[in-house]
């Protein structure tokens, strides 16, 4: 992951002149989303079947099914829902497998670069706010942000056409003069009818899967192109 390819890569070209707030999603943006499909889709059904005695196949059927139906809620986003509703210790399962989290290539050196800038940097995540301080207690970034906001705070996701809206009565920004770097197409879209200028997708934000097509939104396949 930490290959010095990023170095030839197409720069991303920005106003940064023009930029004055950079909001940046967690998980496949900041961090590899390796960790989180490892532990939704494997590591989770392989311990539910344990505590209750089931297959991992039966559990990860059930799972799908449920995810399906829940995804893009704010539900879909909460620690404590899905605890309540599987019944076990969520936060101590994602312990088991920390060492998967990860910081992508450059990111340290990005976010110096915003900073050394003058850019306002705000995390801006629909991950619950017991999973961002699981992460922050094992990668270094928590440093980097002036601001660091859930949608749990603000109990709409990024993917709801208000959450911007929602967002300026706890964080003052101009969407004229904001980036937005998230790995979500509908949440990059949520943005963009909002008016937030400055939107970049990423390449590739689970490392060991293919990368996605980002469609009409220009990718970042390496923080370095933003240096």
């Amino acid at each position: 992951m930490h290959s010095t390819t990023g170095e030839f890569l197409q720069p991303i070209s920005l106003d940064w002149d023009e930029i004055h707030t950079v909001f940046l999603d967690m998980d496949g943006t900041l961090l590899d989303l390796h960790f989180d499909n490892h532990f939704w889709l494997e590591h989770l059904p392989v311990r539910l079947a344990e505590q209750r005695g089931s297959t991992p196949a039966e559990i990860s059927a059930y799972l799908h099914g449920r995810y399906t139906e829940m995804e893009g809620s704010l539900e879909w986003y909460c620690i404590d829902y899905w605890q309540n509703h599987l019944g076990t210790d969520l936060v101590a399962l994602k312990h088991e497998i920390a060492d998967r989290i990860q910081i992508r290539a450059h990111v340290e050196r990005f976010l110096e670069s915003l900073h050394q800038r003058g850019k306002r940097v705000v995390l801006l995540t629909n991950a619950h706010q017991k999973s961002v301080g699981l992460k922050f207690g094992y990668v270094a970034l928590e440093q980097y942000f002036d601001r660091v906001i859930t949608s749990h705070s603000l109990g709409l996701p990024k993917e709801h056409p208000d959450f911007w809206q929602k967002l300026t009565e706890v964080e003052a920004y101009v969407p004229q003069h904001a980036l937005f770097i998230d790995d979500n197409l509908h949440v990059l879209r949520s943005a963009q009818g909002a008016g937030v200028k400055y939107l970049l997708a990423i390449h590739q934000p689970d490392s060991q899967l293919p990368p996605k097509d980002t469609q009409e939104f220009v990718a970042v396949e390496c923080y370095t192109q933003l240096l």
